[in-house]
């Protein structure tokens, strides 16, 4: 018996009990009485459920991300075709357990055009495929591209309007302790559910078909706003999608591509290969995209404005951000001094960079 069901059980009880008492009887009860009892119980399982969910770890919520579309690619070419255009190993996917992969495809200068996630397909969907999650506002773009380099290769790619892309969170305050994968009521209803790869503080990626709604799966979880999910990816230094990432002009490494995951340097060729793993080789990466937070809610600010010292010495460029957060491409010199950026309405806002937690501890900036 579950622990909800146990506790419903001994508040029923102690209801009926409670009413037995005050009525000086032990059997006969009328409908009404019985009516009222099973009332009394229900308002103290809500209140109990109310508590556990506040006070428990099983807390999470659930967001929307319209933003987010899919793509299906299947048949037997599918693993072969994308091995030759993302920076990711797709052999990753072949390994036990390893159901979803982070990745970039880039452009032949090596520089980032589409952030992916990729789902393997299961069997019931047919198998020998993925799912490629991507920003919708390059849905065509991306259909497009995958189709140049498709040839005669034996597989499909066709649009999914019929799912869409939840983010799970938990509500849990520790961002190094993972917290235990939600169960849901009704498995069979999750076209995908796994963990997201680029970081445990990003919680969980569901699909499902757009008529089926997250709460009737998922116990003790609430919806939250598309904006909260962005603050929070915007708080931890996450980029996604094309305002973080622009297209043909990102670099992978200075993105943190390393620190998501989503690269392999032992994979092989693939386009864009040869300027990111000289850069690798190296190990030098002046700039890179960090968590920035502004004294004041940003307003009318240019894409890719400058970011400056106290002194004037360029220290790197605004990408995106919601209200006081955002993600700044900092020069690593400068990443622990106070910033500044001009607005468009000619007026300067202060800014300070911070070092996110989920990079690897021994990373450091100058």
């Amino acid at each position: 018996m579950s622990p909800y069901n146990m506790v419903g059980f001994y508040f029923v009880r102690g209801a009926f009990t409670s009413l037995c008492v005050k009525t000086g009887k032990r059997s006969g009860l009328s409908v009404t009485s019985l009516w009222e009892a099973a009332t009394l119980a229900r308002i103290r399982v809500q209140r109990y459920s109310q508590e556990f969910g506040k006070n428990g770890r099983g807390q999470f919520v659930c967001y929307h991300l319209p933003h987010r579309t899919l793509l299906k690619i299947q048949g037997q070419d599918t693993s072969p075709f994308l091995q030759g255009i993302i920076t990711n190993d797709m052999r990753l996917l072949e390994e036990p357990g390893c159901a979803v992969m982070y990745s970039h495809m880039l452009n032949v200068q090596g520089r980032t055009l589409y952030d992916i996630l990729l789902y393997s397909l299961k069997e019931t969907e047919g198998g020998h495929g993925v799912f490629l999650e991507c920003d919708s506002m390059v849905e065509n773009s991306i259909l497009k591209h995958l189709k140049i380099y498709k040839i005669r290769r034996k597989l499909s790619i066709s649009l999914c309007p019929e799912l869409s892309v939840w983010a799970v969170l938990s509500r849990q305050s520790s961002p190094d302790q993972e917290a235990s994968k939600p169960e849901l009521s009704a498995p069979e209803k999750a076209v995908v559910w796994e963990a997201d790869p680029r970081t445990l503080q990003m919680g969980w990626r569901l699909v499902l078909q757009s008529h089926v709604d997250p709460l009737e799966i998922i116990a003790s979880c609430q919806k939250g706003d598309t904006e909260d999910y962005h603050r929070h990816r915007y708080s931890i230094g996450l980029p996604e999608g094309v305002d973080d990432l622009p297209p043909g002009v990102a670099l992978p490494l200075e993105s943190n591509l390393v620190y998501m995951h989503g690269i392999s340097f032992s994979k092989g060729c693939y386009i864009g290969q040869e300027l990111t793993a000289r850069t690798h080789h190296t190990g030098v990466i002046r700039k890179r995209l960090m968590p920035v937070r502004f004294s004041s809610p940003l307003q009318q600010v240019e894409e890719g404005a400058a970011l400056q010292t106290q002194s004037g010495k360029p220290a790197g460029k605004h990408r995106s951000g919601v209200g006081e957060l955002g993600l700044g491409l900092i020069r690593t010199a400068h990443a622990k001094e106070v910033l500044m950026l001009k607005s468009s309405a000619d007026t300067s806002v202060k800014l300070e960079a911070s070092m996110p937690d989920w990079w690897p501890k021994d990373v450091k900036v100058n």
